[in-house]
């Protein structure tokens, strides 16, 4: 048998980090057995679902490297497909026409909730209705009466449902849409769907799609509701944590594989490993080892995961997306400098390719002003000298690396009998315009000798402008 599992959002909203998570779980399924992971795009919620939507979401799942083997299908393709099944039920006697109204829906729930009773449809119209003239008829589904529904989950085990309990639900609306459950039972069983991945909010839905393929003839999936992820402060997610969408992450100048090594992690473990290539999780992940309960995003976590994966990255594979932060930032060619050198420089002080574009702008546009404390203390009449001398002894040298920059630097230091930091301290203000930036003969290679002694001049005659003492 051929593993092929799905993933099927509602372009009702963006992509976020549970439907990512989701996502991820089926696509690793898929990939680890050498099966199949199929895109559905579910949007018969005509009045919610928007392209915008659609586009954020596949758009997300090209960036996180999450690409379907089929798809993406819409069902909103595929109503002649749903008109055929429902068709099939009316004249087999698993559907009937229903001609309430919401006014009787309404008085009949109202009564059953007076009498303490669970609020559902009682089937009046099921043994026969009276057709009305002017009235377009729902198509309710004739759920069996009596029995029981086990769904076998391979994340929470057996899970028992009363049909007693589940009521005729509306499979074709009167306005000749078809609803959720369904849509998505037909679908799973045309697309051949073997493994069904999903949160824990579909648990009560499952039953009824359970009943509904049977009812088709058709041979269940297997499967696994993933339990909520929650915000930090341990309540349901929402836009008051954070981003919405996931491309916000990506904004935000996180990588695609540590956002997905973080959301694996998150209701899954494989011993005491905190970080996984995409490789590694696709080898090692299975259902039996996600969690029943639910797990809280961290952010701080979050980051951490991002900056392991930064530190472990080639200098290549950072170079294209920090070129991208630091044009966002306003950066016209950042190719001027060398970038692959500055992810070296940068990668372990930042724990986000945006921290890093932030802390790197200055390689690029010369400080328009200097950080007020780091000048009172470093860009000084007394360090003056000290800038002119290394000014010197750096305009003399023969090569520009960091190598013969440290060297140069401490033959400095040493000859005049002070600590490198009397020298480095009041170059890296005078060439970053604050005191903190990466070792200093790196900086100064990254930013070539030519930008290097301008920039030393310009904190010359800021000293030079100083008021006297």
């Amino acid at each position: 048998m051929t593993i092929r599992t799905r993933f099927a959002p509602s372009p009702t909203g963006m992509l976020h980090i549970g439907g990512v998570r989701t996502a991820l779980f089926s696509w690793l399924v898929a990939r680890r057995a050498g099966g199949v992971f199929v895109l559905r795009v579910e949007d018969t919620d005509r009045e919610r679902s928007t392209p915008e939507a659609v586009h954020a979401i596949i758009e997300g799942l090209q960036w996180l490297g999450l690409n379907a083997d089929e798809g993406p299908f819409y069902q909103t393709d595929r109503y002649p497909r749903y008109k055929e099944v429902i068709d099939q039920f009316l004249q087999s006697g698993h559907a009937y026409r229903c001609y309430c109204s919401k006014e009787e829906l309404d008085a009949m729930r109202a009564a059953q909730s007076a009498r303490k009773e669970k609020p559902r449809y009682d089937g009046r119209c099921r043994h026969g209705a009276v057709v009305r003239e002017g009235v377009t008829p729902v198509v309710r589904f004739a759920n069996p009466q009596d029995g029981q529904v086990v769904v076998r989950d391979l994340v929470h085990g057996p899970i028992v449902f009363q049909n007693a309990e589940l009521d005729d639900l509306i499979i074709l609306r009167s306005d000749g849409n078809p609803t959720y459950n369904f849509c998505v039972a037909v679908d799973d069983w045309d697309m051949q769907i073997t493994h069904v991945i999903r949160g824990d909010d579909h648990i009560n839905n499952t039953p009824r799609q359970l009943n509904l393929l049977s009812a088709m003839g058709a041979q269940a999936p297997i499967y696994a509701h993933l339990p909520m992820i929650l915000g930090p402060d341990g309540t349901k997610l929402s836009k008051r944590h954070g981003a919405v969408s996931v491309l916000e992450y990506r904004e935000a100048g996180f990588l695609p594989e540590a956002l997905l090594n973080y959301l694996g992690r998150l209701g899954w473990s494989h011993g005491d490993q905190e970080i996984f290539s995409i490789d590694e999780m696709i080898s090692l992940f299975d259902l039996s080892d996600v969690n029943k309960s639910a797990s809280a995003l961290n952010p701080d976590k979050m980051a951490w995961t991002n900056q392991q994966h930064m530190m472990r990255s080639t200098s290549a594979h950072l170079a294209a997306p920090l070129a991208v932060h630091l044009q966002a930032l306003g950066v016209a060619d950042p190719q001027m400098r060398s970038l692959d050198a500055i992810v070296l420089a940068q990668r372990e002080r930042a724990k986000t390719l945006r921290e890093m574009a932030e802390a790197s702008v200055f390689f690029y546009h010369a400080p328009a002003e200097y950080e007020g404390k780091a000048a009172g203390k470093h860009l000084t009449a007394a360090t003056l000298p000290w800038l002119q001398i290394a000014r010197d002894a750096l305009r003399a040298l023969g090569g520009w690396g960091a190598l013969d920059i440290h060297q140069a630097l401490e033959g400095l230091a040493a000859s005049h009998a002070v600590s490198l930091g009397k020298i480095a301290q009041p170059l890296r203000v005078a060439v970053a315009g604050g005191s903190v930036s990466p070792p200093i003969d790196q900086t100064l290679a990254i930013l070539g000798r030519e930008e290097v002694l301008a920039r030393l001049l310009t904190a010359e005659a800021y000293i030079a402008a100083l008021p006297a003492v």
